[in-house]
């Protein structure tokens, strides 16, 4: 855009609002009291274009044809603080161009539309543009915006796709996948086309989106939808902004979620955690199976697809990040996100994967992403940095409470019933963190009934859960003399070392004290779990030969499980 350009638009008919704003134009409302007043300012605009579709707020021009060049001091020297600003306050990436006449800087801000359904404020109040002033939006426009329904992008017409721009092997894979699913396997028999018909992926000769995103071939993909592909990356450290590896997946979806697992899978990338509890012994691992695929599948399928944007997955080795464009769908924010069933973006789409059963049933595969990942005893799911234009899901590696995963674990492997469902896990972490507020009272008077929570003392309605959590976390957290964490912190602080204990200090400087470390190196001296050399200040510890050549999650699980033989 050219200053050239923008003195031949006109306010009304170009979506383009001009403003002199030569000196102090207020960001947030300034010094008014009255909310009337208070809404002339920059925040203001930007929510009542975003309200009526997105435009243009030009700032340094006369608001009058020919919108002469008078300059402006807004934001100068200050654009990026100006962006984070105003994502911070309203959700919202509107972008910035400075441009130049004659020495005088014109700021130009391009702001997108809202989402479908949905609606910006300003200090709590919905605005509109009329004419060259803001007004509040009539309770009509808010309840016409609140009811408004996304088309399901996954059902149109793909224009120009045959069945010969389909991918045999994607195909084949979703043949399978449904005859297995609904335990037909005369479904692997049938044509093509009585399958694409019958899963609506056709219809008047016609294929759909649908079919596209989970059939076509690559290069009919890159050339319809270029954005439905899925790029994952690997980076050593969370600060680094360049990627160690990049993969771009432009496969049809029934091919490319293998190829994400096989990604996150490496070997090196997915390390494995043999935990042990007496007779229990089990592997975890950073990142399960089933909540990658469908946290991906979820992405894809909710995601906006009038964005030209891709999934995009951040793999580090203590946490992997999901993030795909477009906000939550109609209805559902973090707070409810567990409690409210959503319209998904591509309801067709989300019918096919349900159907061949790569998805949990509509509105379940967020509930099975927590529920998994909480039995593992890892932290919650995080999709705090979602806003209405991205949902971004965290998904950290650190087992926070291995006790948690035993206490599940024991008793699906048991032969007591029922077996414990998505509601059943979920519920009880709630009230192992005692979160006791809106829990379905019909699941906690089951687990109630079969003994894995028990009512505190003195109270009707307030659980913890049962003797037998509280053993497995007594356990977990010392051995005999020993504070396991500790124990822990030591032996991947001194692995691969010969150390002193000022060594031992710095690395630990954020865990232990000196006495702390001196105290417990003579513990485990003493258990020939380390050994020493030297005498005095000069004296030097390592793992001894038993220890010194286990992997970090072996090494821990090997010296925890000898003290726990000797001391419980």
């Amino acid at each position: 855009m050219t200053i050239a350009e923008l003195k031949q638009l006109k306010e009304s008919e170009d979506k383009v609002e001009f403003k002199a704003a030569e000196r102090n134009y207020p960001y947030a409302g300034g010094s008014h009291a009255a909310q009337e007043e208070r809404r002339k300012c920059f925040l203001g605009y930007v929510v009542a274009f975003a309200n009526e579709g997105g435009g243009m707020f030009v700032m340094g021009m006369a608001d009058k044809t020919p919108h002469a060049v008078v300059g402006t001091d807004f934001a100068n020297g200050k654009v990026g603080d100006l962006e984070d600003e105003t994502y911070a306050r309203l959700g919202i990436r509107v972008s910035f161009e400075e441009l130049y006449e004659d020495g005088k800087r014109v700021l130009v801000t391009k702001i997108p539309s809202r989402p479908v359904g949905k609606m910006l404020k300003f200090e709590g109040v919905p605005l509109m543009r009329v004419g060259e002033s803001l007004r509040n939006m009539s309770d009509e426009e808010m309840f016409s915006i609140l009811s408004e329904q996304e088309p399901d992008f996954s059902a149109k017409i793909c224009e120009g796709l045959s069945v010969d721009g389909l991918d045999e092997s994607a195909i084949r894979k979703m043949k399978e996948s449904y005859a297995r699913k609904q335990n037909n396997p005369a479904f692997k028999e049938l044509s093509t086309m009585q399958v694409l018909t019958d899963l609506k992926l056709i219809a008047d000769a016609k294929l759909n989106y649908a079919a596209l995103i989970l059939l076509g071939k690559k290069e009919v993909i890159l050339q319809k939808l270029p954005q439905s592909k899925i790029i994952w990356e690997f980076r050593n450290t969370e600060t680094q902004t360049h990627h160690d590896s990049r993969v771009s997946i432009e496969d049809p979806l029934f091919l490319a979620i293998d190829t994400v697992w096989q990604l996150v899978n490496q070997p090196t990338l997915n390390k494995k955690h043999p935990i042990q509890s007496g007779a229990y012994i089990f592997d975890l691992y950073d990142f399960n199976e089933a909540v990658i695929r469908e946290a991906v599948l979820n992405a894809v399928a909710h995601r906006d697809y009038s964005l030209t944007s891709e999934v995009v997955i951040k793999q580090f080795p203590k946490k992997i990040n999901l993030n795909n464009p477009g906000g939550f769908p109609k209805g559902v924010n973090i707070d409810n996100i567990l409690t409210v069933s959503s319209t998904p973006r591509c309801r067709l789409m989300t019918e096919i994967l349900e159907k061949t059963g790569l998805v949990e049933r509509s509105g379940q595969g967020v509930d099975k992403i927590y529920s998994i990942t909480l039995s593992e005893g890892k932290t919650e799911p995080d999709y705090k940095s979602s806003d209405m234009f991205q949902v971004s899901l965290v998904l950290k590696t650190e087992i926070i409470n291995k006790a948690f995963h035993v206490f599940v674990s024991q008793y699906q492997n048991s032969d007591r019933e029922p077996k414990l469902g998505v509601e059943q896990i979920i519920t009880l972490y709630k009230i192992h963190n005692g979160l006791l507020q809106g829990l379905n009272p019909e699941i906690v008077e089951q687990l109630d009934r079969i003994g894995l929570i028990v009512k505190l003392s003195g109270h009707t309605h307030k659980y913890t859960l049962s003797k037998e959590y509280q053993e497995l976390a007594k356990e977990e957290l010392t051995i005999g003399n020993y504070i396991v964490k500790e124990v822990e912190s030591l032996l991947l602080a001194i692995q691969g070392r010969v150390v002193k204990i000022n060594d031992l200090k710095d690395l630990l400087k954020d865990t232990l004290s000196r006495n702390q470390i001196k105290y417990l190196v003579g513990k485990l001296v003493d258990e020939e779990i380390l050994k020493s050399e030297g005498q005095l200040r000069g004296t030097r510890y390592s793992l001894t030969k038993d220890f010194e050549n286990l992997r970090a999650d072996l090494l821990t699980n090997s010296v925890l499980e000898y003290l726990r033989n000797k001391y419980n």
